[in-house]
């Protein structure tokens, strides 16, 4: 195993989105509980100058930094940068989902298998998107979790439906103490609207307010997570914690991998619809436990790792 006098060096790479962070991040945490580690953050961007510096071997972003070991990078931003850090210093370069570059030209791919790639020496399919959430905790089942994300570019967002399947959990499980987060895309009127229900049970939150790593709380605390259909990489969150997890319903804008993705978790009854909780179905805990960043960590440490 690793010398704990020679840390694993790795390099995250970030175009500055907090989703694609949350991902480098969530796989080096993963890995530092198996091997010590000491991680760089580096912001990067995409496009001319970064094609540049591959072709001319120079990576000028991480030039006072220690050589790296691995290189992780994650959203379209880091995958030129990925390539260029790699000729300039070394390392093995892992980009987390689909490159828009090949594939073959890095050493290991993360991909979720709802993006439709096969899997290959260098790619390694994964149940939805990488997340620093750690599986375990009390999941008390008198405690539910509410977590709503808003428009985007897959989902129409329909207020008055959202508000709707929202009093409609409350009202039915009133056994439950219900508490509800928005997130940076859940319109300002929404959360007025939500703040203006007025049930004992239930406790509203604007993301804004809350503190880094407070969800992470809540989904070990709750026994049952309700994510609007949206916001996925927060219902492959709600999974790894272990909760019982439902799906509030978002209607889509069309058929893609991403609704597919969703699709499948529902058909093999991972989680639980909207719909299918109104026809009597009740939310049940994953069978099989999530825990992506784990076993992804675990492929880095057995394939460059493991004699250091």
């Amino acid at each position: 195993m690793q010398d704990s006098a020679r840390p694993v060096i790795a390099w995250y790479l970030t175009d500055g989105k907090p989703g694609h962070e949350n991902q480098s991040v969530g796989l080096l945490e993963a890995l530092a509980r198996q091997v010590p580690v000491q991680a760089h953050r580096i912001r990067v961007s995409s496009g001319l100058r970064a094609a540049w510096w591959w072709g001319l071997g120079v990576f000028p972003s991480a030039r006072e930094l220690p050589a790296p070991h691995i290189i992780v990078g994650a959203g379209h931003g880091t995958h030129a940068p990925l390539l260029a850090a790699r000729r300039a210093r070394g390392g093995r370069a892992v980009v987390l989902m689909r490159p828009s570059l090949p594939s073959s030209w890095y050493d290991l791919c993360l991909v979720p298998e709802h993006d439709g790639i096969a899997a290959a020496a260098n790619i390694v399919l994964t149940r939805g998107v990488l997340n620093p959430v750690v599986s375990g905790g009390v999941h008390d089942p008198a405690r539910g979790l509410i977590l709503l994300g808003g428009p985007s570019r897959h989902y129409n967002w329909d207020p008055q439906n959202i508000l709707w399947q929202v009093q409609s959990l409350v009202k039915q499980e009133k056994e439950c103490q219900w508490v509800l987060s928005t997130s940076r895309r859940t319109p300002t009127f929404m959360l007025t609207a939500l703040q203006s229900l007025k049930f004992p049970n239930l406790k509203v939150f604007a993301c804004q307010m809350t503190p880094p790593g407070w969800v992470a709380e809540q989904l070990a605390l709750a026994g049952r997570v309700w994510v609007s259909e949206d916001s996925v990489s927060m219902v492959y969150e709600a999974l790894t914690s272990g909760a019982a997890v439902g799906v509030l319903n978002v209607p889509c804008k069309a058929w893609g991998r991403v609704v597919r993705g969703l699709d499948g978790l529902a058909e093999k009854r991972v989680v639980t619809t909207f719909i299918a909780w109104r026809q009597g179905q009740t939310l049940v805990p994953p069978r099989q436990q999530f825990n992506e960043a784990n076993r992804c960590a675990r492929i880095l440490v057995e394939r460059w790792l493991s004699d250091h």
